[in-house]
């Protein structure tokens, strides 16, 4: 995935804690990187209330690609969009870059779906939320 593929970006800060024994990130870390830019759309974006909201997304679906090792201190960002959006579920694609890079170090592919807080049943997206995803979709 090249940088031109993506819409938003978000800066990534790595901290030392994020290396393994191997000397680079760890490959769970990048599953927190991807969940943290795509929450912080959400917010930022589509008004989601992380503590109060009557509908949440559940991630039910994870995929990290490596390409190219990173490592604390590097500055990393990452690119995120959306690749399909349905009624109650959504696709995010996530490509982490290291600062300047065009080409992704890694590429993750996430699915959210919806659900009622109170009852955790799967719900429609709410328009809010719709309206900042369709803003991204590819």
């Amino acid at each position: 995935m090249e940088r031109s593929d993506f819409p938003v970006f978000y800066s990534i800060i790595t901290r030392w804690m994020d290396n393994d024994i191997y000397g680079h990130v760890n490959n769970v870390t990048y599953y927190s990187y991807f969940d943290s830019v795509i929450n912080r759309y959400l917010i930022e974006e589509g008004g989601l209330d992380i503590h109060n909201a009557p509908v949440v997304g559940f991630m039910v679906s994870s995929s990290c690609q490596f390409k190219k090792p990173v490592a604390y201190p590097d500055a990393l960002e990452a690119g995120v969009r959306v690749a399909r959006i349905g009624t109650r579920s959504v696709t995010y694609e996530v490509g982490i870059f290291m600062e300047n890079d065009t080409q992704a170090a890694a590429h993750g592919e996430l699915v959210h779906v919806f659900v009622d807080r109170a009852t955790q049943s799967s719900t429609p997206i709410p328009p809010g939320i719709r309206e900042a995803l369709e803003r991204i979709t590819v």
